[in-house]
């Protein structure tokens, strides 16, 4: 039994609910980037559902999702050495601190 679009479209929802919880109620910067990952991982759910059930014969879904995990590796590279070179410079990753770019 195939397990229907709206299944994978709640779960995506509630997914993405969580990371925008997370993503609001953090201070933590990594708990920020963990909330945006859920958040794009919540997107590609979408993309393989929606490809699957509305033309399962090409891959145009698939190949979206391969583009969003590769723009999703290279934001959490670069976040992750943005929070190491503030952590060295300030010795916090409290995101009410970061206040580098002020004048």
């Amino acid at each position: 039994m195939a397990v229907q679009l709206e299944f994978y479209v709640l779960l995506a929802a509630f997914l993405f609910c969580i990371g925008i919880f997370g993503l609001i109620s953090s201070r933590n910067a990594v708990r920020v980037l963990m909330s945006i990952e859920l958040m794009l991982n919540a997107v590609n759910i979408n993309l393989m559902a929606f490809s699957n059930a509305l033309d399962s014969e090409e891959i145009k879904g698939q190949i979206f999702t391969i583009f969003v995990l590769t723009v999703a590796a290279a934001e959490a590279a670069v976040g992750l050495a943005i929070i190491l070179s503030i952590y060295r410079n300030r010795e916090t990753i409290d995101m009410e601190q970061f206040n580098l770019l002020k004048w």
